[in-house]
């Protein structure tokens, strides 16, 4: 007979004292009492007898193998030790036995038919249990148990020591030859019992013995068994004469795992019988452990913690730190898509409400107007029936003169009573109750053979609803008629006589005008919502499609294999040498991380670059952690480093997308004297809104700080109050904030009266203004305990920010703070601009070309290092064709062909300009030299002279420009009055016509940093015509010659471009453009298709401007400035 024996032994005690069984069979003793025996590892247990200490649950398993079936030797029972009147234990029935193997897994505590309940043993009155076993001659018992032991719950007092009432007893060892089982027990349970005896006996023993030599060499604390595992409970031993807690008479664990991550437990230790002051708990190491970590302490303030050491135990054959690392990500992960999941549903169920209360409110205001509607038309009825006649005498009357709906009734005309006398048809054109479904009858009047007068007639239907039937004559259909019989414009009415309305009939008009109402609403806001659901479509694909864009940017240099990388996955990274500093190195060597190099692991170990297939390039794959949400790298020649490719400082960096770690938010202030709309000049404000917009959109922090100029216009402010008052320099300074387009902005009020002036610029005194705001404001954040990444100034009104933060306030508060300055144009303010450079930590312009254009600068020239182009984009929710209230049909570039027509005639009949089909041509600029103005005016000419039309829209700073133009708006409006208009102001609904309605928008600039208009122009489809200088030669590429730029840079050519500065160039790009419209206009077409479908937004320059932030930020303090 083979057998497999197992026994877990639970030891449990949870705050509220829960208890559970320890051994009870399902039968009671000659006395009443339930059968009771516990194996002890230390030989016996002792109960308290308030049972307050916690109750123990025992778990036994028994499977067998080959078990004979041949008849079973029954053990007879013993008398118990003690006599009849002793209150000895016996087993109440046979042990259950199960064939079934028990998954090593279960604790044995659920869905066992052998796991015990508890029996209450209470004082000294403890009896060992006789058991005579007699087993088969040629059976054998195989010897194999487990033992274990659970500690659960805020604090686990196990009574595996022998401690009652704090108190230690003398345990009495189990005599094996004494046991004696009932007749009903068979030989299988019997060998169990014996067998778990034996195992008992064992480990007290081993574990003396371990005791014993942890005292000879001084050690205070063992652990049972000694090597640990994970999924298996462990035994603390302590030796408490040997710790700082020797003198405490409680004494506790407190641990976790894994470096304190994991699974944190606190339990109390208790007295054991081995020798000396030994104190023990288990404890049930987890599956995800590979260390224990723990101290000991008496429940207050005494700590035995090794020294702030700290005590731990390593967990041999499981996880390692990074598995486990990996483990708690995906926990996370699974967390976190569980809180997205509720936030969601809570979300839902919010929307769900606002849209039931929605709904309730609507049709209250439904049936408000119902009740209103209804109320008018009775009073109107009322009037027209007390007005209304059967007859007029010559003039018409109604056979039957009594009548209702449905009935059919002559009506009768005198032709010649009214101006109908000479007409040839007489027509009836009808309708009932003050012609409430409109025109609803038209019957042509028949001649009438009476000899008595003119008289025609016709039959007509009398509606069913009619209370009055309202007509006019006429002398032909509805609409082929010129002359009407309209009583007068009092239109004809007759009463229906047999019919008076009455309240049910007003209540049942009312309920039909509501349910009218309620659906011409819903078809309102399922359009709104269709609306709405296709413009989040477009810009969540232009955002896929720019950020693809991006990523393919420096396809030539570096790109990785998937494109978009994903959190746990491995990537490939593709790098070409040739195509920069490292061309020619023998090898190739990749130096990455993640997180912006803040990644937990750390750096990846250099990995030599293998030579990819039928290319340049070399590779090297990387496994992506889950909680990565960048790739970072560079390039060196050697594994110890060596010349470095590191992208010029900015290091390269890729998206890692479904990682379960975000990235950290920034916080950029802006501070600027400019910001679209509530204090536009130029593009300056435009860049603040926009850029501003799009990096809160990319979820980082943004705040601006404005002057509060008496010109500002507060109605595009949202929640405007004040805010504090602070003092600088002796002057006293209010601080009001509000919202502008979802922006913080904090605006500051000097009391001196720097403001107040009614313009943003134009002051004598600008210089100091500006100088005095600067300081102002970096005063408001200091004062306000503001610690922003980043404080990005503009242009030389606010460069005094750049030298100011780094000379003053760096020292004294604003120390985490990094300098990004941006020049939007360097014909103002160079001096300023120049230690603006030096002091930055960072510096901008708008284009890459006019990065270049500048370089030679002296104000630039001693900082590229530094120096970076990035394009600015547009605002798409402000330019959207789509959801432009200033156009007649909202358009995509799925419709551009209609919507743009539908724009022209528009604008053509706005301006009084001949309407028909013909090339257009707008200038949207303001009138300066800088703008090309002598290339405008022959711009117009030339167009004129191709059969064209001209409108432009703009007005000069200096006059006599301005009058240069009224002049020549006075010579075209003479020689082409319809062909030709100017707008000599600015106009912002008329801009949006005209960028709908031109076929090409012309910039012909001199210079250039940016510009806006072209790319205002391609989002409504219109193709520029530009001169290739600063950002429009970075936005616009020729159809002609641009391809292979254009398709370097992602983009397809989408306009028309000349070099230099004479009337050649811009003929020769206006010739071609003009020609195109006439002659290929399906090609013409799918340009302005073409164009639309392009991103000019913020999408990108964000992602650059982040990439400048995060580099600027790396930057050790003084690096980037002049201190």
């Amino acid at each position: 007979m083979e057998m497999s024996l197992q026994l877990q032994v639970h030891c449990k005690t949870t705050a509220f004292g829960d208890r559970r069984s320890f051994f009870q069979q399902k039968k009671t003793t000659p006395f009443g009492a339930p059968a009771f025996f516990f194996f002890s590892p230390h030989g016996a247990s002792t109960w308290r007898r308030d049972f307050k200490a916690g109750c123990v649950s025992s778990c036994i398993n028994a499977s067998s193998s080959d078990f004979p079936r041949r008849r079973q030797k029954r053990a007879s029972p013993a008398r118990p030790k003690g006599g009849p009147g002793s209150k000895g234990f016996t087993p109440k029935s046979p042990i259950e036995t199960s064939n079934r193997k028990r998954d090593k897994k279960s604790t044995g505590i659920k869905g066992d038919s052998l796991t015990p309940t508890v029996s209450e043993v209470s004082g000294d009155d403890k009896k060992t249990l006789d058991v005579n076993i007699d087993a088969e001659e040629d059976g054998a018992v195989g010897e194999h148990a487990e033992v274990s032991a659970i500690d659960e719950g805020n604090v686990v007092d196990t009574s595996i020591g022998d401690v009652a009432n704090g108190k230690d007893k003398e345990a009495k060892p189990l005599d094996y030859e004494e046991i004696h089982v009932d007749d009903e027990v068979n030989e299988e349970e019997a060998s169990h019992l014996f067998k778990l005896g034996l195992e008992a006996n064992y480990r007290k023993q081993e574990i003396e013995t371990i005791a014993e030599d942890n005292i000879s060499r001084g050690n205070k604390l063992f652990v049972y068994p000694a090597v640990v595992k994970p999924n298996q409970d462990i035994e603390l031993f302590l030796n408490r004469s040997l710790s700082i807690l020797s003198n405490e008479p409680d004494v506790l664990i407190m641990g976790a795992f894994n470096d304190w991550k994991w699974k944190p437990f606190t339990i109390r230790l208790n007295k054991t019988h081995i020798n000396g002051d030994w104190w023990s708990c288990q404890v049930h190491v987890p599956m995800e452990a590979y260390k224990v970590d723990f101290v000991f302490f008496n429940g207050q303030s005494v700590y035995d913690n090794n020294d702030k050491n700290d005590y731990s135990i390593p967990v041999v054959g499981g996880m390692n730190a990074n598995a486990f690392e990996d483990f708690l990500l995906d926990e996370k992960r699974k967390e976190s898509e569980r809180l997205a999941k509720e936030q969601a549903e809570r979300e839902r169920q919010e929307e769900e409400q606002r849209r039931i209360e929605a709904e309730r409110i609507a049709q209250e205001e439904d049936r408000s107007l119902a009740r209103g509607e209804i109320a008018k038309r009775r009073e109107v009825l009322q009037q027209l029936m007390q007005k209304a006649a059967k007859s007029v005498d010559s003039v018409w009357y109604v056979e039957p003169n009594e009548f209702e709906g449905k009935d059919s009734v002559r009506l009768c005309y005198n032709r010649s009573s009214g101006p109908l006398t000479h007409s040839n048809e007489v027509w009836i054109h009808g309708g009932y109750n003050d012609w409430k479904d409109g025109l609803s009858i038209a019957e042509r009047l028949l001649k009438s053979g009476s000899e008595d007068g003119d008289w025609w007639y016709a039959d007509v239907v009398v509606p069913d609803e009619a209370v009055v039937l309202d007509w006019v004559f006429a002398n032909g259909p509805p609409g082929k008629a010129n002359v009407y019989d309209n009583n007068c414009r009092q239109d004809f009415h007759a009463s229906v006589t047999k019919f008076t309305p009455d309240e049910e009939y007003w209540a049942g008009e009312e309920q039909l005008v509501y349910q009218k109402l309620q659906q011409e609403r819903r078809l309102r806001e399922e359009a709104i919502r269709a609306k709405a659901e296709k413009t989040a479509l477009m810009k969540a694909e232009t955002k896929e499609r720019t950020l693809k864009r991006f990523l393919l940017s420096q396809k030539h240099i570096v790109f990785t294999e998937p494109l978009d990388v994903q959190a746990g996955s491995t990537v490939t990274v593709f790098y070409n040498p040739s195509n920069t500093n490292l061309n020619g190195k023998p090898e190739v060597w990749f130096r990455g991380s993640f997180n912006r190099w803040t990644h937990r692991n750390g750096p990846l170990p250099p990995q030599r670059m293998l030579p990819a297939e039928n290319t340049t390039h070399v590779k090297a794959s990387v496994r992506v952690p889950q909680d990565a949400y960048m790739m970072d790298f560079v390039f060196s020649e050697r594994q110890d480093g060596g010349i470095f490719d590191n992208k010029f400082g900015m290091d390269y960096h890729v998206p890692v997308f479904g990682g379960i770690a975000k990235e950290p938010p920034m916080h950029i202030i802006h501070i600027a004297v400019e910001m679209a709309p509530i204090a536009k000049v130029g593009g300056l404000g435009d860049v603040v809104t926009s850029l501003s917009r799009a990096v809160q959109d990319l979820n980082h922090n943004v705040d601006i700080v404005l002057p509060k100029y008496d010109c500002l216009n507060l109605s595009n402010v949202k929640d405007f109050n004040f805010h504090k008052t602070y003092f600088w320099n002796g002057t006293e300074i209010k601080v009001w904030h509000g919202k502008v387009e979802g922006l913080s902005v904090y605006f500051l009020e000097p009391q001196n009266g720097f403001f107040n002036t009614g313009c943003v610029y134009g002051c004598q005194n600008d210089a100091e203004r500006f100088g005095f705001f600067c300081h102002a404001a970096l005063e408001f954040l200091l004062q306000n305990g503001f610690q922003p990444d980043i404080i990005h100034c503009h242009d030389w009104s606010s460069a005094p920010v750049a030298w100011l933060s780094k000379e003053q306030y760096t020292h004294y508060g604003l120390s985490k703070a990094k300098v990004v300055f941006t020049i939007h144009n360097l014909e103002f303010g160079a001096q300023l601009i120049g230690k603006a450079m030096a002091y930055a930590d960072k510096a901008t312009t708008v284009s890459p070309t006019y990065s270049r254009e500048v370089a030679g600068n002296p104000a630039v020239a001693p900082h590229l290092h530094k120096f970076h182009g990035i394009i600015n984009g547009i605002d798409p929710d402000i330019w959207d064709p789509y959801n432009d209230d200033f156009i007649p049909v909202p358009y995509t570039s799925e419709n551009v062909v209609e919507g743009k027509k539908a724009a022209k005639e528009a604008l053509q009949q706005r301006l009084g300009l001949k309407r028909g089909d013909l090339p257009l041509v707008g200038v949207i600029s303001r009138l300066t030299h800088q703008k090309g103005i002598h290339l405008i005016k022959h711009a117009m000419w030339r167009t004129l002279e191709r059969g064209g039309q001209v409108v432009l829209l703009g007005s000069a700073p200096d006059p006599r420009i301005q009058r240069e133009f009224e002049d020549l708006a006075s010579q075209l409006q003479s020689a082409h009055h319809d062909h030709a208009r100017f707008c000599l102001s600015y106009n912002e609904p008329l801009s949006h016509l005209i960028y709908a309605g031109a076929d090409f928008i012309l910039v012909p600039s001199i210079f250039e940093p940016c510009g806006l208009t072209q790319l205002t122009a391609m989002r409504y489809g219109s193709i520029p015509v530009v001169r290739k200088t600063g950002g429009l030669y970075d936005t616009v590429f020729d159809v002609d010659h641009d391809k292979d730029r254009a398709e370097a840079q992602g983009h397809e050519p989408n306009g028309f471009s000349f070099d230099g500065a004479d009337v050649g160039g811009v003929d020769y790009a206006l010739n071609r453009a003009i020609s195109a419209w006439y002659e290929a206009r399906d090609w013409f077409n799918s340009l302005c298709k073409a164009v639309m479908e392009q991103d000019w937004s913020w999408n990108r320059p964000a992602l650059d401007y982040l990439e400048l932030y995060h580099s600027a930020c790396k930057l050790v303090d003084g690096k980037g400035g002049a201190n």
